[in-house]
C-alpha cells in the first residue's frame, strides 16, 4: 500500500544507505496503521459491497496528475557531483524571491552566514494572504514564535459531518497543548523583520523577469530584473545578479516558471473575515470548527477559525473551482446560529497545490514552500512545512557553500535537501492523501470520517501527530479494531442509512475529476 502511495521514495534510499539511521522507516511503518486501516476500509466495502465502484478506480499516487512529480525521477543523472569553486571579485550573493515563511526562514538562514550577501525579496511587506492561519505546537518552540503573535489557543476542535452529527475532539491533550491560530499579515512580518535583523537585505521590489546563467553554467550567475518600490506607489527598474536562488514565492512562482520546474494541479481556497459580537467570539475562545459535506466541498472542508478579534470562515475545492462561491455560501449557512449578524471585512482567494512540482532544484536556483508543492492533503496544512522548507534549503545549500568559497550542483542540493525533506515528511504527505482520497469522495464516507474523530485514540495519534511532526503510537491491536470499525461504519452510511444527504454529481470538463472520477458523464 505505501509503495504505491509514496512509501516507494523512501524505500529507494534505504537500498543504497543513504540514511543514516531507521527513523525515517520507523516513520512509515507507523503512519501505514492508520493508512491501511482506513485504506483497506475503503477497498473492503469496495469489494464486497458496491463492486462497481472501487476505490482502485481513483488516482493511487500524488504524481498521477504528472507522472513526473516524485523524487524518484533524480536516478541516473549525469549532473556534476563535486561543487565548483566561486571566484568572483565579490560575496556570494543569495536571492530569496518571497517573504513568507518559506523565504523568511531561508534568507534568516542564509543571513547569519558572513560570507554571504542575502537579498529577501517582497512586494507587499503589509501582505494579507488568504489562510486558515494554523501552525502547530512545534512551530511556535522550533522557530521561536513568541506568544503574542498568536491569536488563540485552540484546544478543542468541533467536527460537523453532513447530517449535522458534531464530534468535539481535543480531550487528550494535555493542559499545555494547543494550535496556534495567527494572521498571515503577522506571523510574516515577524519572521521577515527577524531574518533582516540577523543580516538580509529587504526589497520591497516585484521580481518581473529572471534570466538564467547562458548554457545552464554551473557557475555564471543569475540576473533579476524588479521594481523596486521602496516605500513608493510606483517602482523603479532595477537588476541584481546572484548566485544562488531561492523561490519562496508562493503557488504562482516566478522561479518555478523561469526553471521550466512543471505544472500542478491546485486547489482553489475561499475565506471570509467576518466580525462578530463579542459573546459570539466567546463560543470560539479556544475553539475551531470543521463542517464536511457535499454541500460546503466536494472534496476538501469548510472552517470556522478563531483569528484575534474576528473568524475566518472558508472552503476549498480541486475539481470544481468556479462553483467555489457556492461552497462558500454553503459554509456560511451552515455556521449561520453562530456568526448571525457578523460584518465581513475581508474576502480572500489563494490557489494551494495539490502536490509536489515535477522540478524543485534545477541547476541553483531551488524552490520551498507552496511554490515547491509542500501543502499536506486531507488537511491543507502548508505554514509550518513552509518553514521547515525553507530552513533545510538554506541550510544544506550553506553547507555546501563551505564559508562562500563553492558553489554546489544540482545533485549536491537533490542529495542533501531534497532527500532529507523527503526522508522526513514524503510518508506524511502519501498518508494524508490516502485519507483524502478515502474520507472526502462522498457524504457517507464523510459521516464515517467523522464517527472515527470520536475513537480516543484517533485523536490521540492524530494530535500528537500533528502538533510534534512525528507520528506517535503504534499499537496494532487498536489498529486493527480501527479497521473494523471503519468497515462496519462506511457499510452503514452506504447502505443502511437513509438520513445521509445525496452527493451532486459533478461533471465539470474544465477542472480536474482526479478526486470524483466515477462522477464523470453523469
Amino acid at each position: 500500500l505505501l509503495d504505491q502511495h509514496g512509501g516507494g521514495i523512501c524505500t529507494e534510499r534505504f537500498a543504497s544507505h543513504r540514511f543514516p539511521d531507521r527513523r525515517p522507516f520507523d516513520q512509515m511503518v507507523k503512519l501505514s496503521y492508520i493508512a491501511a486501516a482506513v485504506g483497506l476500509a475503503a477497498h473492503v466495502v469496495d469489494a464486497f459491497v458496491a463492486p462497481g465502484a472501487s476505490l482502485s478506480s481513483l488516482p493511487t499516487t500524488r504524481s498521477s496528475i504528472n507522472t513526473a512529480a516524485t523524487p524518484r525521477a533524480r536516478t541516473g543523472r549525469t549532473t556534476p557531483v563535486m561543487a565548483h569553486k566561486f571566484e568572483a571579485d565579490r560575496k556570494m550573493r543569495v536571492a530569496v524571491i518571497g517573504g513568507g515563511p518559506s523565504g523568511s526562514c531561508a534568507a534568516e538562514i542564509f543571513a547569519q552566514e558572513p560570507n554571504m550577501d542575502t537579498y529577501l525579496f517582497e512586494r507587499k511587506l503589509d501582505n494579507i494572504k488568504p489562510c486558515g492561519g494554523a501552525i502547530p505546537l512545534c512551530m511556535i518552540d522550533e522557530f521561536q514564535i513568541p506568544s503574542e503573535k498568536i491569536d488563540r489557543k485552540v484546544r478543542k476542535m468541533l467536527m460537523i459531518s453532513p447530517t449535522g452529527k458534531e464530534v468535539p475532539i481535543g480531550q487528550t491533550l494535555k493542559a499545555d497543548e494547543y494550535i496556534g491560530m495567527t494572521r498571515r499579515e503577522v506571523i510574516d512580518g515577524f519572521l521577515r523583520e527577524r531574518a533582516e535583523k540577523f543580516g538580509a537585505n529587504v526589497v520591497n521590489g516585484l521580481v518581473t523577469k529572471i534570466d538564467l546563467p547562458a548554457d545552464g553554467s554551473a557557475t555564471a550567475p543569475y540576473t533579476l530584473h524588479y521594481s523596486n518600490y521602496n516605500g513608493k506607489k510606483t517602482g523603479t527598474a532595477e537588476t541584481l545578479e546572484c548566485d544562488i536562488l531561492i523561490g519562496g514565492d508562493g503557488a504562482n512562482s516566478r522561479v518555478a516558471k523561469a526553471i521550466d520546474a512543471g505544472e500542478y494541479n491546485y486547489a482553489i481556497a475561499f475565506q471570509e473575515r467576518i466580525r462578530i459580537t463579542d459573546e459570539q467570539m466567546s463560543f470560539y475562545n479556544e475553539l475551531a470548527e470543521m463542517y464536511v459535506g457535499h454541500d460546503v466541498s466536494p472534496d476538501f472542508y469548510g472552517w470556522v477559525f478563531p483569528k484575534y478579534d474576528h473568524v475566518g470562515v472558508g472552503t476549498g475545492t480541486v475539481i470544481d473551482r468556479p462553483a467555489i462561491k457556492q461552497y462558500q455560501n454553503a459554509i456560511r449557512a451552515r455556521c449561520e446560529d453562530k456568526i448571525k449578524g457578523g460584518s465581513i471585512i475581508k474576502v480572500e482567494a489563494h490557489p494551494i497545490p495539490e502536490h509536489y512540482r515535477p522540478r524543485r532544484v534545477k541547476n541553483r536556483a531551488i524552490l520551498v514552500g507552496d511554490a515547491a508543492g509542500y501543502v499536506t492533503k486531507c488537511s491543507g496544512e502548508g505554514i509550518y512545512f513552509a518553514a521547515k522548507s525553507g530552513r533545510m534549503a538554506a541550510e544544506a545549500v550553506v553547507k555546501l557553500c563551505k564559508g562562500g568559497t563553492m558553489l554546489p550542483t544540482e545533485r549536491e542540493i537533490e542529495d542533501t535537501y531534497l532527500r532529507d525533506y523527503d526522508g522526513k515528511y514524503g510518508p506524511t504527505y502519501a498518508v494524508l492523501d490516502i485519507l483524502q482520497q478515502v474520507f472526502y469522495r462522498s457524504n457517507p464516507a464523510r459521516e464515517a470520517f467523522v464517527e472515527m474523530c470520536e475513537s480516543e485514540y484517533v485523536q490521540q495519534v492524530t494530535f500528537d501527530s500533528y502538533l510534534y511532526k512525528k507520528v506517535q503510537g503504534n499499537d496494532p491491536a487498536s489498529d486493527i479494531k480501527l479497521l473494523f470499525d471503519t468497515v462496519s461504519s462506511l457499510i452503514k452510511n452506504n447502505y443502511i442509512r437513509t438520513d445521509i444527504p445525496k452527493d451532486v454529481p459533478i461533471w465539470n470538463p474544465v477542472e480536474s475529476l482526479q478526486r470524483l472520477p466515477a462522477n464523470k458523464g453523469k
